[in-house]
């Protein structure tokens, strides 16, 4: 029973909620520990409740969460109007009897819950409520995203959703493709047309957008890519979460060319690095990735709002009559950025011309040999150090001097930082997260490796089972990392394991 199983998991100020009619066992739930008998277990007869109130057993999830929100002495002003609004459809009846329903488990938990003290009080302020998913569509729309195209794959999907939920109102084309090669040649496609355009998908759906991805690497097609991380091989555990994508990623698709890879930990974080991303996209002509993961994605989190004073928007196409006045175009131009001009087809007598093929600067095919090597240097040596330098290096958390610091990218920053928080009572410690994270920053404005190299202990923490983050650290700047806490088997990690973790690494 699930109680049996994660009881141990729930904090002091939890509460476990459960109805003894319907799982048949005792009612008087509570057990003792350590002497003292636990009142944080709340035994609500749903199925009861939802009969005699409803009219039908279905209704017991209503009634369940009418009792959630009476345990945490909340009000049900939303929740009521949530149920006027889905069950519209289905008449003023079943309106009624959901309402009637949430209503009476309400009532139950305040009258019942022995750890809450139900007062009315004032309304408290409006906040947003964000997924990680919603915050990368959000941070696409505000960015300029016009074209997304993608084939549903958890837990990339909630992306797409969205977007076609803003389609309308932000004049925004959302298109389900027939599969992933489909949907990266389309935002390709939509993106040499003119437009930003971007992919969202899974590790196995990537597998297949890589000739894309290596298409957008030689034609310099501007292209963001969002890839949800679930564990693999193959299909895997669909609907678990893992950290297992970052070197794929970073060596998909063949030949040599440069890309970005951005890794939020949050969903603030996932909003703003997707306006980066798109930055990057169209300011170098490379593709962008943002990296999340199940975890991240269905995770929701509550904030005062985002800032939009913060996202960034530059249009770096030749458009009009910008476009015309050109006298002559030639769409692969040698730069000393590796950047050429980036023409919008038909908005000029210019012809923009591109090829699969290595090309010339005009972007006709050829195999001279001295064109080969000043395109790979224009597209790869010219670009990458200057995408580098606007690569933000890690974000540090607690002590400026740690004797302990604790190392990790994407999703595990929250519980890093709630681990830190608990341990710096009686520790020298610190956090170091990295959400930017190829090309890897370098540590000119903010020297991290110091923080390192003056520690005592370091541990990088990843969802994986092979310490990806901390083998592309030692390739890139030599590194080497004294524990690893790894965790693969789909599941995050909890404040509670990772503490036990590092109980045996660092004491």
């Amino acid at each position: 029973m699930s109680i049996d199983l994660h009881s141990r998991e729930v904090k002091k100020t939890g509460q476990i909620i459960y109805d003894s009619e319907s799982l048949n066992i005792d009612k008087n739930l509570q057990k003792e520990e350590n002497g003292l008998i636990r009142t944080d277990y709340l035994d609500v007869p749903f199925v009861r409740l939802a009969l005699e109130h409803g009219g039908n057993k279905i209704m017991a999830n209503t009634v369940a969460t009418g009792a959630v929100l009476g345990m945490l002495t909340m009000k049900l002003d939303i929740l009521l109007e949530i149920v006027r609004e889905t069950f519209r459809k289905k008449g003023d009846e079943i309106v009624q009897a959901n309402i009637k329903a949430a209503q009476a488990g309400h009532e139950y938990a305040v009258h019942e819950c022995l750890s809450c003290s139900f007062t009315t009080g004032e309304t408290a302020k409006p906040r947003m409520l964000i997924s990680g998913t919603e915050s990368i569509g959000l941070g696409a729309v505000v960015s300029g995203c016009k074209f997304y195209s993608a084939y549903p794959m958890t837990p990339s999907t909630g992306i797409m959703n969205y977007i076609a939920g803003k389609e309308k109102e932000c004049n925004i084309m959302v298109e389900q493709a027939e599969d992933e090669i489909a949907a990266i040649n389309m935002a390709l496609g939509a993106s040499f047309a003119g437009v930003r355009a971007m992919t969202g998908t899974s590790g196995g759906g990537f597998a297949l957008m890589v000739e894309g991805l290596s298409l957008a690497g030689i034609t310099e097609t501007p292209i963001v890519i969002a890839l949800g991380q679930r564990p693999g091989p193959a299909t895997g555990l669909p609907t678990r979460t893992e950290q297992g994508d970052l070197l794929f990623v970073l060596h998909a698709a063949h030949g040599e060319f440069p890309r970005v890879v951005f890794a939020p930990g949050t969903p603030e974080q996932a909003f703003y690095l997707t306006n980066k991303a798109f930055e990057m996209a169209e300011k170098y002509q490379v593709p962008s990735f943002i990296l999340f993961d199940q975890y991240l994605g269905d995770s929701t989190w509550t904030y005062d709002g985002f800032d939009m004073k913060k996202i960034i928007y530059n249009d770096y196409r030749l458009r009009g009559e910008k476009f015309q006045q050109e006298e002559r175009y030639r769409r692969h131009t040698f730069t000393e950025t590796g950047v050429s001009p980036l023409g919008v087809p038909g908005e000029s007598e210019h012809l923009v011309v591109t090829d699969s093929d290595e090309h010339d600067e005009e972007g006709h095919i050829t195999e001279d040999a001295e064109t080969r090597i000043k395109m790979v240097r224009k597209r790869l040596f010219n670009k990458l150090p200057l995408i580098r330098s606007e690569m933000a290096p890690p974000m540090l958390y607690g002590n400026n001097k740690p004797d302990t610091v604790l190392v990790g990218w994407g999703s595990v920053y929250g519980v890093m930082k709630e681990a830190v928080d608990i341990l710096a009572h009686d520790k020298n410690i610190a956090l170091l997260h990295f959400s930017e994270i190829y090309p890897f920053p370098s540590a000119d404005s903010f020297d991290y490796l110091a923080v390192l190299e003056d520690a005592d202990i370091r541990v990088c923490v990843e969802q994986n089972a092979t310490g990806q983050l901390a083998r592309l650290m030692r390739a890139e700047t030599g590194f080497s990392f004294d524990r690893q806490v790894l965790r693969y088997d789909g599941r995050p990690f909890t404040v509670e394991t990772l503490l036990g973790e590092l109980d045996d690494s660092i004491g």
